[in-house]
């Protein structure tokens, strides 16, 4: 296959399996020699917030001189963002290689009786896979989705879990309550791995890690929240002291502090592993990091950020930040999927935007530019509903004075972004 061959092929593949679990992946790999087990492993859960921690803890291991395969889902610009190694993406033509050993794979499976594969494990198969011939020295492993029953958990090695905010998302997949949530995420917690959980959590999902890490064993880490001190900065900016550590954070808001936080006590951990990071490479790492559209400032004169946020603890953490910054009367395109209580990433989002343009995220679970329109009518008082993402960025850049803000789905992300960097809006 070549590479729009092989995308073709993964994409076929159906999204959810209907008998959820690990078994899948595992057999997949067997058949693919087991790559996972010449691997060790930092596993990253949790709602959100997994993919900036992925991408800061890999920054801070290239910087501490180590091999690092990183897989991050979902990805935002390139499927490629999937498969990297030392922050460089995959090349097409050897994933297209990758994707055909793995649907070689899958025949076979198919062939003894079994057919439950979905994309996920196709994707994660490939990822460890070519991890393992790279000889990466450690992965920086993001769930899919959930934790115990996701492809990802096939693997064995785990020397740290990092189980990020735990907030009610795929309630339907994954439990209606926080304290079902995380007990889903921490189904990756391995025996006598250390465990560094996110500090802020709901108390419910506090409470059920910390027991989740006692059963399985593993020493928990929690940053202290006292050991954390935000420095005044420019608006978007994230200076902080945690600990010692002087870092610049290149993502606004405190929930990326607390982010930093985490990979800071998984960098240490490593280093009770074996694993040589000195301080330096902690806070040179960090703040190198680059990772699009975690409330990324494209552009300051005026002001366009773009931001993924999906969810309404995302929405609030987005809110938070710009109300931190003191940026009110925003102009906003705003995109949303539903399924993903619309109506409370509305509200958090209501007290920063004057001015709203609707549209469709690409994805067949968006909402309709008019759909979202009546629903974001009861919360803003200047809604219009746009054709194209195109339209909207038009529209409502030349209707911004106070700065524009691109939020609601990481579909929408993506396109807007391409086509803001198109137009020369990035810095």
């Amino acid at each position: 296959m070549n590479y729009e061959e092989a995308l073709a092929w993964v994409h076929r593949l159906p999204r959810l399996a209907q008998h959820p679990g690990v078994e899948n992946t595992h057999r997949l790999l067997a058949k693919l020699g087991d790559p996972q087990k010449q691997l060790k492993f930092v596993h990253i859960a949790g709602t959100n917030g997994k993919g900036s921690a992925a991408a800061m803890l890999s920054c801070v291991l290239r910087s501490a001189g180590y091999r690092v395969g990183t897989s991050v889902s979902p990805y935002v610009l390139d499927f490629r963002e999937r498969f990297q190694v030392n922050g460089k993406m995959i090349a097409p033509d050897v994933l297209a290689a990758l994707l055909g050993e793995v649907r070689a794979a899958a025949d076979a499976l198919r062939a003894d009786g079994w057919d439950s594969l979905v994309e996920f494990d196709a994707v994660t198969a490939a990822a460890l896979l070519w991890f393992a011939r790279e000889q990466c020295d450690i992965v920086c492993l993001e769930v899919g989705l959930g934790g115990r029953l996701d492809s990802t958990n096939a693997i064995e090695n785990t020397l740290v879990a990092c189980i990020m905010h735990i907030a009610k998302d795929h309630m339907e997949l994954l439990g209606d309550t926080e304290e079902k949530i995380a007990a889903e995420k921490c189904g990756i917690l391995k025996n006598r791995c250390t465990a560094v959980a996110y500090p802020e959590q709901p108390r419910a999902a506090m409470d059920e890690i910390v027991l989740r890490a006692q059963k399985a064993g593993c020493p928990l880490v929690i940053p202290e929240l006292e050991d954390l001190r935000i420095y005044r900065a420019r608006p978007l900016e994230n200076r902080v002291n945690y600990g010692g550590y002087d870092l610049t954070i290149p993502f606004p808001g405190r929930h990326q502090a607390c982010n930093a936080a985490v990979v800071v006590e998984a960098a240490l951990a490593l280093c009770e592993k074996g694993f040589d990071i000195p301080d330096e490479a902690i806070m040179n790492g960090i703040a190198n990091t680059r990772f699009p559209a975690r409330i990324e400032v494209l552009r300051r004169r005026p002001l366009v950020i773009v931001d993924g946020a999906h969810n309404p603890d995302g929405a609030r953490a987005l809110a938070a930040t710009l109300r931190g910054a003191g940026l009110l009367g925003l102009t906003a395109v705003l995109g949303l999927l539903n399924g993903k209580q619309p109506q409370q990433v509305l509200a958090a989002l209501a007290p920063c935007f004057s001015r709203v343009y609707t549209v469709r995220a690409d994805s067949p679970r968006a909402l309709s530019a008019e759909a979202l329109a009546a629903l974001a009518g009861r919360h803003f008082t200047k809604v219009t509903p746009c054709a194209s993402v195109a339209e909207a960025l038009r529209l409502a850049q030349g209707d911004a004075p106070n700065g524009l803000v691109v939020c609601g789905s990481l579909y929408l992300a993506a396109e807007a972004r391409a086509l803001l960097a198109a137009e020369g809006a990035l810095e």
